[in-house]
Protein backbone atom coordinates (compact mmCIF):
# COMPACT_ATOMS: atom_id res chain seq x y z
CA UNK A 1 0.00 0.00 0.00
CA UNK A 2 1.78 3.32 -1.21
CA UNK A 3 0.60 5.59 1.82
CA UNK A 4 1.91 9.24 1.48
CA UNK A 5 2.30 12.25 3.65
CA UNK A 6 0.15 14.85 2.64
CA UNK A 7 -2.35 13.36 0.77
CA UNK A 8 -3.99 10.39 3.40
CA UNK A 9 -5.39 11.52 6.49
CA UNK A 10 -4.26 10.74 9.48
CA UNK A 11 -6.71 8.04 10.34
CA UNK A 12 -5.91 6.07 7.35
CA UNK A 13 -2.07 6.62 7.58
CA UNK A 14 -2.84 5.11 11.50
CA UNK A 15 -4.64 1.92 10.21
CA UNK A 16 -2.55 1.40 7.53
CA UNK A 17 0.27 0.63 10.45
CA UNK A 18 -1.83 -0.86 12.85
CA UNK A 19 -2.50 -3.10 9.82
CA UNK A 20 1.08 -4.07 8.87
CA UNK A 21 0.13 -2.20 5.69
CA UNK A 22 2.82 -0.03 5.69
CA UNK A 23 5.56 0.26 8.79
CA UNK A 24 6.33 3.46 11.29
CA UNK A 25 10.05 3.09 10.12
CA UNK A 26 8.74 3.87 6.28
CA UNK A 27 7.08 6.92 7.64
CA UNK A 28 9.91 7.74 9.33
CA UNK A 29 12.15 7.70 6.70
CA UNK A 30 9.50 9.20 4.52
CA UNK A 31 9.20 12.55 6.89
CA UNK A 32 12.49 13.15 7.20
CA UNK A 33 13.39 12.84 3.33
CA UNK A 34 10.87 15.77 2.67
CA UNK A 35 12.42 17.87 4.83
CA UNK A 36 15.47 16.97 3.58
CA UNK A 37 14.42 17.72 -0.19
CA UNK A 38 11.96 20.35 1.31
CA UNK A 39 13.16 22.39 3.53
CA UNK A 40 15.67 24.23 2.00
CA UNK A 41 13.47 26.69 0.38
CA UNK A 42 10.77 26.77 3.32
CA UNK A 43 13.07 26.78 6.81
CA UNK A 44 10.07 25.53 8.78
CA UNK A 45 12.92 23.32 11.18
CA UNK A 46 15.41 24.19 13.70
CA UNK A 47 16.40 20.51 14.33
CA UNK A 48 15.55 17.32 12.85
CA UNK A 49 15.28 14.61 15.66
CA UNK A 50 16.59 11.51 13.01
CA UNK A 51 18.13 8.78 15.74
CA UNK A 52 15.05 9.53 18.06
CA UNK A 53 12.77 9.11 15.14
CA UNK A 54 13.71 5.88 13.94
CA UNK A 55 14.26 4.18 16.90
CA UNK A 56 10.96 5.04 17.97
CA UNK A 57 9.56 4.02 14.93
CA UNK A 58 11.35 0.63 14.95
CA UNK A 59 10.02 0.38 18.56
CA UNK A 60 6.37 0.97 17.46
CA UNK A 61 6.84 -1.62 14.60
CA UNK A 62 8.44 -4.30 17.16
CA UNK A 63 5.46 -3.66 19.30
CA UNK A 64 2.73 -4.41 16.35
CA UNK A 65 4.69 -7.46 15.33
CA UNK A 66 4.46 -8.60 18.84
CA UNK A 67 0.86 -8.50 18.57
CA UNK A 68 0.16 -5.01 20.66
CA UNK A 69 -1.80 -2.38 19.20
CA UNK A 70 0.49 0.41 18.56
CA UNK A 71 -1.92 3.21 19.24
CA UNK A 72 -4.30 5.48 16.81
CA UNK A 73 -1.62 7.59 15.92
CA UNK A 74 0.89 4.52 14.90
CA UNK A 75 3.28 6.25 12.90
CA UNK A 76 2.22 9.55 12.30
CA UNK A 77 4.74 11.77 12.15
CA UNK A 78 5.07 15.31 13.17
CA UNK A 79 6.77 18.24 14.41
CA UNK A 80 6.50 20.88 17.70
CA UNK A 81 7.30 24.63 17.78
CA UNK A 82 10.43 24.84 19.41
CA UNK A 83 8.70 26.04 23.38
CA UNK A 84 7.85 22.42 23.96
CA UNK A 85 10.03 20.10 26.00
CA UNK A 86 12.00 17.55 24.25
CA UNK A 87 13.83 15.18 26.43
CA UNK A 88 17.32 15.45 25.85
CA UNK A 89 17.41 18.66 24.22
CA UNK A 90 17.09 22.27 25.60
CA UNK A 91 13.46 24.12 25.17
CA UNK A 92 14.80 27.25 23.05
CA UNK A 93 11.72 29.09 22.56
CA UNK A 94 13.39 30.02 19.32
CA UNK A 95 16.33 32.26 21.58
CA UNK A 96 19.90 31.81 20.94
CA UNK A 97 20.84 32.64 24.19
CA UNK A 98 19.09 29.35 25.35
CA UNK A 99 20.49 27.00 23.06
CA UNK A 100 23.24 25.71 25.69
CA UNK A 101 20.41 25.54 28.48
CA UNK A 102 20.05 22.70 30.53
CA UNK A 103 18.43 19.57 28.11
CA UNK A 104 15.02 18.76 29.42
CA UNK A 105 14.24 15.60 31.40
CA UNK A 106 10.84 14.78 29.87
CA UNK A 107 8.21 15.49 27.19
CA UNK A 108 6.16 17.83 27.65
CA UNK A 109 3.08 16.33 28.29
CA UNK A 110 1.00 16.57 25.02
CA UNK A 111 3.80 15.45 23.45
CA UNK A 112 4.22 12.40 25.89
CA UNK A 113 0.38 11.73 24.93
CA UNK A 114 0.72 11.68 21.34
CA UNK A 115 4.35 9.48 21.49
CA UNK A 116 2.08 7.06 24.02
CA UNK A 117 -0.23 7.34 21.29
CA UNK A 118 1.49 6.16 18.54
CA UNK A 119 2.68 9.44 16.86
CA UNK A 120 6.46 9.84 16.25
CA UNK A 121 8.28 13.10 16.67
CA UNK A 122 11.02 13.82 13.59
CA UNK A 123 11.93 18.01 13.91
CA UNK A 124 11.70 20.90 15.98
CA UNK A 125 9.69 23.74 14.15
CA UNK A 126 10.77 27.85 14.06
CA UNK A 127 9.07 30.33 15.88
CA UNK A 128 9.41 34.18 16.46
CA UNK A 129 11.91 34.63 19.71
CA UNK A 130 10.27 33.73 22.93
CA UNK A 131 6.63 33.68 20.39
CA UNK A 132 6.82 37.54 20.37
CA UNK A 133 5.83 37.98 16.64
CA UNK A 134 3.07 37.22 14.03
CA UNK A 135 5.70 36.05 10.87
CA UNK A 136 7.92 34.02 12.42
CA UNK A 137 11.55 35.91 11.51
CA UNK A 138 13.89 34.50 13.54
CA UNK A 139 17.25 36.34 14.20
CA UNK A 140 19.10 33.17 14.93
CA UNK A 141 16.91 30.48 12.68
CA UNK A 142 16.34 33.01 9.97
CA UNK A 143 12.62 33.52 8.25
CA UNK A 144 10.07 31.06 7.85
CA UNK A 145 8.69 31.11 3.82
CA UNK A 146 5.01 30.18 3.25
CA UNK A 147 4.72 26.89 0.94
CA UNK A 148 1.97 28.43 -1.20
CA UNK A 149 3.81 31.10 -2.09
CA UNK A 150 7.31 31.43 -1.09
CA UNK A 151 7.49 35.22 -1.46
CA UNK A 152 5.26 35.58 1.20
CA UNK A 153 4.74 35.51 5.09
CA UNK A 154 3.98 31.95 7.27
CA UNK A 155 2.97 33.85 9.55
CA UNK A 156 3.87 33.48 13.13
CA UNK A 157 4.29 33.05 15.76
CA UNK A 158 3.95 29.38 15.03
CA UNK A 159 5.12 29.66 11.45
CA UNK A 160 7.59 27.01 11.38
CA UNK A 161 4.86 24.42 12.52
CA UNK A 162 2.37 25.78 9.84
CA UNK A 163 4.71 25.47 6.92
CA UNK A 164 6.13 22.17 7.88
CA UNK A 165 2.50 20.63 7.36
CA UNK A 166 1.48 22.98 4.91
CA UNK A 167 4.75 21.63 3.08
CA UNK A 168 3.99 17.98 3.50
CA UNK A 169 6.65 17.32 5.77
CA UNK A 170 4.53 16.39 8.70
CA UNK A 171 1.26 15.22 9.23
CA UNK A 172 0.56 17.21 11.94
CA UNK A 173 2.10 20.26 14.18
CA UNK A 174 1.88 21.37 17.43
CA UNK A 175 1.57 25.45 18.01
CA UNK A 176 0.76 27.89 20.45
CA UNK A 177 -1.82 30.81 20.37
CA UNK A 178 -1.65 34.23 22.68
CA UNK A 179 -2.94 36.38 20.30
CA UNK A 180 -3.31 34.47 17.47
CA UNK A 181 0.12 32.11 16.94
CA UNK A 182 -1.87 29.28 15.66
CA UNK A 183 -5.02 30.61 13.75
CA UNK A 184 -2.33 33.84 12.18
CA UNK A 185 -0.21 30.93 10.38
CA UNK A 186 -3.01 28.32 9.64
CA UNK A 187 -4.98 31.01 7.60
CA UNK A 188 -1.96 32.16 5.37
CA UNK A 189 -0.89 28.89 5.30
CA UNK A 190 -4.39 26.77 3.94
CA UNK A 191 -4.39 25.18 7.39
CA UNK A 192 -6.83 23.90 10.15
CA UNK A 193 -5.48 25.45 13.51
CA UNK A 194 -7.38 25.72 16.86
CA UNK A 195 -6.79 28.00 19.86
CA UNK A 196 -8.66 26.00 22.85
CA UNK A 197 -10.54 27.21 25.63
CA UNK A 198 -8.65 28.52 27.50
CA UNK A 199 -6.56 26.46 30.00
CA UNK A 200 -8.24 23.39 28.57
CA UNK A 201 -5.08 21.79 26.83
CA UNK A 202 -2.20 20.94 29.45
CA UNK A 203 0.42 23.43 28.73
CA UNK A 204 3.05 21.40 31.44
CA UNK A 205 6.57 21.36 29.47
CA UNK A 206 6.07 24.56 27.51
CA UNK A 207 7.93 27.70 27.23
CA UNK A 208 6.06 29.99 29.13
CA UNK A 209 5.40 33.99 27.56
CA UNK A 210 1.77 35.32 29.07
CA UNK A 211 0.25 33.22 31.45
CA UNK A 212 -3.00 34.52 30.64
CA UNK A 213 -3.36 33.97 27.13
CA UNK A 214 -0.96 31.06 26.51
CA UNK A 215 -2.65 27.99 24.72
CA UNK A 216 -1.28 25.33 23.04
CA UNK A 217 -2.84 23.35 20.29
CA UNK A 218 -2.49 21.75 16.78
CA UNK A 219 -1.79 22.19 12.92
CA UNK A 220 -3.51 19.86 10.38
CA UNK A 221 -4.52 19.86 7.16
CA UNK A 222 -8.09 18.50 7.70
CA UNK A 223 -11.15 19.13 10.74
CA UNK A 224 -11.07 15.43 10.91
CA UNK A 225 -7.09 14.96 11.48
CA UNK A 226 -7.21 18.08 13.80
CA UNK A 227 -10.09 16.40 15.70
CA UNK A 228 -7.73 13.11 16.87
CA UNK A 229 -4.90 14.95 17.52
CA UNK A 230 -6.91 17.22 19.78
CA UNK A 231 -8.73 14.50 21.39
CA UNK A 232 -5.14 12.49 21.97
CA UNK A 233 -3.67 16.10 23.99
CA UNK A 234 -6.60 16.26 25.36
CA UNK A 235 -6.31 12.64 27.11
CA UNK A 236 -9.61 11.11 25.42
CA UNK A 237 -12.99 12.08 25.25
CA UNK A 238 -15.61 12.11 22.53
CA UNK A 239 -16.77 13.69 19.49
CA UNK A 240 -19.15 15.86 20.63
CA UNK A 241 -21.20 17.64 18.39
CA UNK A 242 -23.90 21.00 19.07
CA UNK A 243 -27.40 19.42 20.24
CA UNK A 244 -29.07 20.58 16.92
CA UNK A 245 -28.03 23.00 13.84
CA UNK A 246 -26.03 25.52 15.39
CA UNK A 247 -27.11 28.65 15.85
CA UNK A 248 -25.02 31.30 14.06
CA UNK A 249 -24.02 35.12 13.66
CA UNK A 250 -21.48 36.69 11.92
CA UNK A 251 -19.43 39.21 13.85
CA UNK A 252 -19.31 43.12 12.18
CA UNK A 253 -18.35 46.21 13.02
CA UNK A 254 -13.92 45.82 14.24
CA UNK A 255 -14.48 42.39 12.10
CA UNK A 256 -16.06 43.49 8.77
CA UNK A 257 -13.58 46.73 8.68
CA UNK A 258 -10.09 46.51 6.66
CA UNK A 259 -10.87 43.63 4.68
CA UNK A 260 -8.80 42.75 1.53
CA UNK A 261 -11.20 42.61 -1.63
CA UNK A 262 -10.50 38.93 -1.57
CA UNK A 263 -11.20 38.48 1.61
CA UNK A 264 -14.50 40.25 1.67
CA UNK A 265 -15.93 38.55 -1.92
CA UNK A 266 -14.57 34.84 0.08
CA UNK A 267 -16.15 35.52 3.34
CA UNK A 268 -19.38 36.75 2.11
CA UNK A 269 -19.14 33.15 -0.10
CA UNK A 270 -19.53 31.64 2.79
CA UNK A 271 -21.65 33.09 4.94
CA UNK A 272 -24.35 32.87 1.31
CA UNK A 273 -23.88 29.45 1.57
CA UNK A 274 -24.28 29.19 5.79
CA UNK A 275 -27.74 30.81 5.17
CA UNK A 276 -28.81 33.98 6.24
CA UNK A 277 -26.66 35.20 9.16
CA UNK A 278 -27.61 37.98 11.75
CA UNK A 279 -24.50 40.21 12.13
CA UNK A 280 -24.14 41.07 15.47
CA UNK A 281 -21.34 43.12 17.27
CA UNK A 282 -18.77 43.04 20.31
CA UNK A 283 -19.13 46.86 21.67
CA UNK A 284 -15.68 48.82 21.83
CA UNK A 285 -14.06 45.24 20.82
CA UNK A 286 -10.56 47.66 20.20
CA UNK A 287 -10.32 47.99 23.88
CA UNK A 288 -9.95 44.26 23.89
CA UNK A 289 -7.54 44.01 21.52
CA UNK A 290 -5.56 47.06 23.42
CA UNK A 291 -5.35 45.35 26.58
CA UNK A 292 -4.38 41.98 24.97
CA UNK A 293 -1.42 43.79 23.76
CA UNK A 294 -0.96 45.43 27.07
CA UNK A 295 -1.46 41.97 29.06
CA UNK A 296 1.00 40.67 26.43
CA UNK A 297 3.64 43.37 26.47
CA UNK A 298 3.44 43.50 30.72
CA UNK A 299 3.83 39.76 31.71
CA UNK A 300 6.51 39.16 28.81
CA UNK A 301 8.55 41.87 30.16
CA UNK A 302 7.84 40.44 33.32
CA UNK A 303 8.96 36.96 32.59
CA UNK A 304 11.92 38.62 31.04
CA UNK A 305 12.79 41.65 33.39
CA UNK A 306 15.06 39.53 34.71
CA UNK A 307 17.57 38.18 32.11
CA UNK A 308 17.55 41.82 30.50
CA UNK A 309 18.63 42.76 33.03
CA UNK A 310 21.94 40.62 33.33
CA UNK A 311 22.09 40.13 29.41
CA UNK A 312 20.10 42.18 27.51
CA UNK A 313 22.25 41.76 24.18
CA UNK A 314 21.56 37.86 24.08
CA UNK A 315 18.10 38.89 23.03
CA UNK A 316 17.22 39.50 19.42
CA UNK A 317 16.88 43.52 19.54
CA UNK A 318 12.98 43.45 18.35
CA UNK A 319 12.21 41.33 20.90
CA UNK A 320 14.11 42.71 23.50
CA UNK A 321 12.77 46.70 22.78
CA UNK A 322 9.77 45.25 23.31
CA UNK A 323 9.84 42.95 26.11
CA UNK A 324 11.82 46.23 28.23
CA UNK A 325 9.09 48.28 27.06
CA UNK A 326 6.33 45.99 28.69
CA UNK A 327 8.70 45.65 31.97
CA UNK A 328 8.01 49.40 32.39
CA UNK A 329 4.33 49.34 31.97
CA UNK A 330 2.86 50.31 35.59
CA UNK A 331 0.82 47.87 37.51
CA UNK A 332 -2.05 49.44 37.81
CA UNK A 333 -2.46 49.53 34.27
CA UNK A 334 -1.96 45.67 33.91
CA UNK A 335 -4.94 45.60 36.75
CA UNK A 336 -7.03 47.77 34.69
CA UNK A 337 -6.94 45.39 31.73
CA UNK A 338 -7.64 42.54 33.42
CA UNK A 339 -10.39 43.82 35.13
CA UNK A 340 -11.85 44.98 31.70
CA UNK A 341 -12.01 40.74 30.87
CA UNK A 342 -15.21 40.59 33.25
CA UNK A 343 -17.22 43.34 30.81
CA UNK A 344 -15.90 41.90 27.99
CA UNK A 345 -16.73 38.22 29.29
CA UNK A 346 -20.41 39.26 30.12
CA UNK A 347 -20.51 40.70 26.95
CA UNK A 348 -19.86 37.42 25.14
CA UNK A 349 -21.71 35.51 27.06
CA UNK A 350 -24.62 37.10 26.24
CA UNK A 351 -23.84 36.50 22.78
CA UNK A 352 -23.50 33.04 23.30
CA UNK A 353 -27.10 33.10 24.59
CA UNK A 354 -28.13 33.36 21.35
CA UNK A 355 -25.77 31.82 18.93
CA UNK A 356 -23.34 28.67 19.11
CA UNK A 357 -21.12 29.68 16.70
CA UNK A 358 -19.71 33.45 15.59
CA UNK A 359 -17.73 33.43 12.44
CA UNK A 360 -14.79 36.04 11.44
CA UNK A 361 -12.04 36.55 9.41
CA UNK A 362 -9.03 35.06 10.68
CA UNK A 363 -6.45 37.83 8.98
CA UNK A 364 -7.33 41.04 6.98
CA UNK A 365 -6.72 38.34 3.50
CA UNK A 366 -3.85 36.60 2.39
CA UNK A 367 -0.38 36.63 3.61
CA UNK A 368 1.79 40.03 3.01
CA UNK A 369 4.49 39.38 0.72
CA UNK A 370 7.77 39.67 2.30
CA UNK A 371 9.34 42.17 0.40
CA UNK A 372 5.96 44.51 1.31
CA UNK A 373 5.62 43.83 4.66
CA UNK A 374 2.62 45.92 5.16
CA UNK A 375 -1.48 45.64 5.57
CA UNK A 376 -3.65 48.73 5.14
CA UNK A 377 -5.83 49.85 8.05
CA UNK A 378 -8.06 52.47 7.72
CA UNK A 379 -6.70 53.28 4.66
CA UNK A 380 -3.21 53.40 5.93
CA UNK A 381 -0.42 51.09 5.24
CA UNK A 382 0.47 49.44 8.54
CA UNK A 383 3.62 46.98 9.97
CA UNK A 384 2.40 43.64 9.00
CA UNK A 385 4.45 42.05 11.70
CA UNK A 386 2.67 44.11 14.71
CA UNK A 387 -1.26 43.86 12.76
CA UNK A 388 -1.99 40.46 11.58
CA UNK A 389 -3.28 39.63 15.15
CA UNK A 390 -6.07 42.31 14.26
CA UNK A 391 -8.73 40.16 14.82
CA UNK A 392 -7.78 37.22 16.78
CA UNK A 393 -6.35 39.14 19.74
CA UNK A 394 -9.87 40.35 20.81
CA UNK A 395 -10.36 36.41 20.93
CA UNK A 396 -7.45 35.46 23.15
CA UNK A 397 -8.65 38.13 25.36
CA UNK A 398 -11.99 36.50 26.02
CA UNK A 399 -10.14 32.76 25.73
CA UNK A 400 -12.87 31.34 23.38
CA UNK A 401 -11.95 28.45 21.66
CA UNK A 402 -11.50 29.47 18.05
CA UNK A 403 -10.69 27.34 14.92
CA UNK A 404 -9.05 29.22 11.90
CA UNK A 405 -10.23 26.99 8.95
CA UNK A 406 -9.47 27.35 5.47
CA UNK A 407 -11.95 28.81 3.16
CA UNK A 408 -12.63 26.71 0.00
CA UNK A 409 -11.54 28.55 -3.49
CA UNK A 410 -8.54 29.23 -6.21
CA UNK A 411 -5.23 32.06 -4.96
CA UNK A 412 -3.98 32.12 -1.70
CA UNK A 413 -5.37 30.80 0.76
CA UNK A 414 -7.99 32.45 3.04
CA UNK A 415 -9.08 31.91 7.05
CA UNK A 416 -12.42 31.89 8.85
CA UNK A 417 -12.44 32.31 12.23
CA UNK A 418 -15.03 29.60 13.79
CA UNK A 419 -15.70 30.68 17.22
CA UNK A 420 -17.91 29.62 20.46
CA UNK A 421 -18.43 29.23 23.70
CA UNK A 422 -16.03 28.14 26.67
CA UNK A 423 -15.85 24.66 26.58
CA UNK A 424 -17.75 23.62 22.98
CA UNK A 425 -14.09 22.88 21.58
CA UNK A 426 -14.66 19.55 20.45
CA UNK A 427 -18.06 20.74 18.88
CA UNK A 428 -16.96 23.19 16.95
CA UNK A 429 -14.33 20.70 15.69
CA UNK A 430 -16.90 18.41 15.06
CA UNK A 431 -19.12 21.00 13.15
CA UNK A 432 -16.20 22.00 10.99
CA UNK A 433 -15.71 18.51 9.37
CA UNK A 434 -19.28 18.82 8.19
CA UNK A 435 -18.89 21.91 6.68
CA UNK A 436 -15.61 20.23 4.75
CA UNK A 437 -17.61 17.85 3.76
CA UNK A 438 -19.89 20.44 2.10
CA UNK A 439 -17.14 21.95 0.48
CA UNK A 440 -17.01 25.10 2.12
CA UNK A 441 -13.82 24.56 3.96
CA UNK A 442 -11.00 22.97 2.01
CA UNK A 443 -6.88 22.96 2.32
CA UNK A 444 -5.46 23.21 -0.73
CA UNK A 445 -3.52 20.11 -1.98
CA UNK A 446 0.44 20.08 -0.72
CA UNK A 447 2.69 21.19 -3.77
CA UNK A 448 4.34 18.92 -5.53
CA UNK A 449 8.30 19.87 -4.92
Amino acid sequence: MTVRIGRDNIAAIATAVRAGEITARALAEQALGRIAERDGQINAVTRVLQARALADADALDARRAAGEDPGILAGVPFGVKDLFDVAGLPTTAGAQRLADAPSATDDALVVSRLRQAGAVLVATLNMDEFAYGFVTDNSHWGMTRNPRDTERFAGGSSGGSAAAVAAGMVCFALGSDTNGSIRIPASLCGLFGLKPTHGSLPVEGTYPFVHTLDDVGAFASSAEDLALVDMVMRGGGDALSFPSRPRLARLGGWFARNLSPEMEAAMGRFCDALGELTTVEIEDVERARSAAFLITAYEGGRLHAEALRADPLSYDPATRDRLIAGAALPDGLYREAMDLRAQFDARADALFDHYDVLVAPTTFGPAPRIDEPIIPIDGKPQPARANLGLYTQPISYLGLPALSAPLAGDGLPLGVQLIARKGADRALLGWAAELEGRGLLKSPPTKEW
